[in-house]
């Protein structure tokens, strides 16, 4: 991947990552933050109501690894 390409999927990454945590924050008050992007490796950070919630796995596996997925099926992500 050449330079331009990875700054325009770092930037989409994070605009997806955006529209997610608005939903979480809204419906569940978690949130979601990107962290960095290298290569194939996305790292984000669950915070606020997502720190202590059971459904942790879930919401970073479930709804956040398989959104990201849906668009970039070779991004792996990885919580910080």
């Amino acid at each position: 991947m050449v330079a331009a390409e990875i700054n325009t999927q770092e930037a989409q990454i994070r605009h997806l990552l955006e529209n997610l945590s608005a939903y979480i924050e809204q419906f569940h008050g978690g949130t979601v933050e990107f962290v960095s992007l290298k290569e194939d490796t996305l790292k984000i950070k669950l915070g606020g109501a997502c720190l202590n919630c059971p459904l942790h796995p879930a919401t970073l596996h479930g709804w956040v690894e398989g959104t990201v997925h849906q668009f970039f099926p070779d991004v792996k992500v990885v919580e910080d």
